[in-house]
């Protein structure tokens, strides 16, 4: 018992505070796309069509224009070298959920983060999450992050929000992958399953758009086309801080419109 303690009391705390501001990620780390209009040259058409996913896509004004559209990015140095102009390029920002598909795509990557729930769903939550995992056609990588949410580092249930076994006892569904054919009837059921209100939560590049599935019969072009979702956390797959502050915003932990958190 005494080398236990001793053990424990050398380790120190390994739990990391919720970021107020930015976050030390290694070089490596791609965050949030972002375009510079002003770098781009005449070659905008072309550019969407080099990339290798739905990530560039033309502006429905027409004109050429480019748009991002981060929730099909799969966050590839082949998508930001479809530019040959150089202008764009991964950011170290990892907050990028959003409420709404649309708030997704714009010219910059510039993203209008997640809203909180309207007051009367939000008091009946209290701040805290009962959630269903449903995989419905994934490689595994998301689910490693959602895992990661639950470890000593990032701790998500201090937060109040927690994984459970059965949609009875939960009060929204987390999807990950792309929906293929097999896994549709099932998430439907365990959606069914939850009582109301209910929330569904989209997690990844699969399960917001098809991700690099996307225009296959097998596959549906997001969890949008089945259920009404109420927050988009983009990535492939997204880091757990990116999941964490998209599900803190939606429980007004974070304000709408603030850049940083607050624990």
């Amino acid at each position: 018992m005494l080398d236990w303690i001793r053990t424990r009391l050398q380790q120190g705390t390994r739990t990391s505070r919720f970021p107020r501001d930015g976050v030390d990620f290694p070089e490596r780390f791609r965050g949030r796309p972002v375009r510079d209009p002003a770098g781009c040259g005449d070659g905008c058409r072309q550019c969407a069509g080099r990339a290798p996913s739905a990530f560039l896509k033309l502006a429905p004004q027409g004109g050429g224009l480019v748009q991002l559209d981060t929730g099909a990015c799969l966050f590839s140095p082949e998508e930001a070298a479809a530019c040959p102009d150089g202008a764009i390029t991964y950011s170290r920002d990892h907050r990028m959920a959003a409420s709404t598909r649309d708030a997704l795509v714009t010219p910059t990557g510039e993203v209008e983060l997640a809203r909180a729930l309207e007051d009367r769903t939000r008091k009946l939550f209290r701040r805290s999450l009962r959630l269903r995992s449903v995989v419905a056609g994934s490689c595994s990588g998301c689910e490693a992050e959602l895992v990661a949410l639950g470890n000593v580092v990032f701790d998500l249930a201090r937060f109040g929000i927690q994984f459970v076994a059965s949609p009875r006892h939960a009060d929204g569904i987390v999807v990950t992958g792309a929906v293929n054919t097999n896994m549709r009837g099932a998430l439907e059921r365990t959606y069914e399953a939850v009582p109301s209100p209910k929330l569904v939560i989209a997690v990844g590049a699969c399960a917001l758009s098809g991700g690099p599935f996307a225009g296959s019969p097998e596959v549906a072009g997001g969890v949008g086309d089945i259920l009404p979702v109420d927050l988009w956390v983009p990535g492939c797959p997204p880091h757990p801080l990116t999941t964490l502050d998209g599900l803190l915003r939606l429980l007004g932990v974070i304000a709408s419109g603030e850049r940083g958190g607050s624990r």
